[in-house]
């Protein structure tokens, strides 16, 4: 049987070899390629929004991407992920946003989901994505959105450590008054692991090992 192919359009190169490990864990007959354009993740941050101009080269990407064959294609940045739901209109193949398995699965397992960000870019998109599967599933559920002031400005200026402490106090905060906790950036994830066990009784969802291991039932 022909291997199935996955195309991985990422705003950071970073988030390359973080996907890779992940698909030769759990997609190891499946070929797998590349796109990133960091540019689109720099200019959504300096206009505050998702412009349309930046959702046109999401687009055109995306089209890219099922034009180098790709059988499925996953978009790795929550904060287009309005482009990507565009994007998926227009597309002869799925088209996934990586945040879409983690909202559905908080929304299986909370009442109380808390969402928290380091960037109000992303805290928006992914919030108003899971207030949207709920509504899809049929559940009431109440959510509390934390931004982490000033943690990605640390990590961008090359203080992890600053980072690192703004967001393991929001998630020790949050943690009293949620069910389950949604990473709005995967970014975010390698904190929970420094955190005091009582915070980590409940879920803390990060988005790229959910939404692969999503894939992996369906490629």
């Amino acid at each position: 049987m022909q291997k199935k192919t996955l195309g991985l359009i990422h705003t950071s190169a970073t988030l390359v070899p973080v996907f890779q490990e992940l698909c030769s864990a759990h997609l190891p007959n499946v070929n797998v390629f590349n796109i990133v354009d960091d540019s689109l993740i720099k200019q959504v941050i300096a206009n505050g929004e998702l412009t349309p101009g930046v959702a046109r080269r999401v687009v055109n990407h995306v089209g890219a991407a099922e034009s180098a064959g790709a059988d499925h294609i996953l978009v790795t940045c929550s904060s287009i992920g309005a482009a990507v739901e565009q994007a998926a209109l227009l597309t002869g193949v799925p088209v996934w946003r990586v945040d879409q398995p983690m909202a559905d699965r908080a929304v299986r397992e909370g009442t109380r989901i808390g969402v928290v960000a380091t960037l109000p870019t992303t805290l928006q998109p992914t919030s108003d994505l899971v207030r949207r599967r709920a509504v899809a599933a049929g559940k009431a559920i109440e959510l509390e959105s934390v931004l982490c002031e000033g943690a990605f400005e640390a990590l961008m200026g090359g203080d992890p450590a600053t980072h690192d402490k703004k967001v393991a106090d929001a998630l020790t905060n949050l943690a009293s008054r949620v069910d389950i906790i949604v990473l709005a950036q995967a970014s975010m994830a390698r904190v929970v692991e420094t955190l005091d066990p009582s915070v980590k009784k409940i879920a803390i969802l990060s988005s790229p090992a959910i939404a692969i291991q999503q894939l992996a039932t369906v490629l």
